[in-house]
């Protein structure tokens, strides 16, 4: 039987700060990940997500589909042999503003003109 194979992976967060590296199981779905990224997340920041439907992950610019595995969601063009794979971290901006029911496009629109 084949030894699992372990990839080595950190997550930038939005304001350049990382999250590992730590090395997953290839069979490791995306929504775990995100499980694991929500569970790290710096305490300090004042906009934590709560659920993984609040992040997005990105790799070698494809964002990555929660039910996909890490071996499926790797891109080997950019991958060095033994080196660590840096995924992107954005969170999802509000809906809408629970108050005035308007949604965060339309309030940057507003702040805009």
């Amino acid at each position: 039987m084949a030894a699992e194979e372990l990839i080595e992976v950190k997550f930038r967060l939005a304001d350049g700060s990382d999250i590992g590296p730590s090395k997953y199981s290839s069979v490791t779905t995306v929504g775990s990940l995100k499980e694991k990224i929500i569970s790290q997340w710096p305490k300090e920041n004042e906009n934590v997500p709560k659920t993984i439907n609040d992040v997005k992950l990105i790799n070698a610019g494809k964002i990555l589909e929660n039910n996909k595995t890490l071996a499926e969601s790797r891109s080997l063009v950019s991958e060095i042999p033994g080196g660590v794979i840096t995924m992107h971290v954005v969170m999802r901006p509000p809906i809408a503003d629970k108050k005035s029911g308007k949604s965060f496009y339309k309030l940057l629109k507003n702040l805009s003109s």
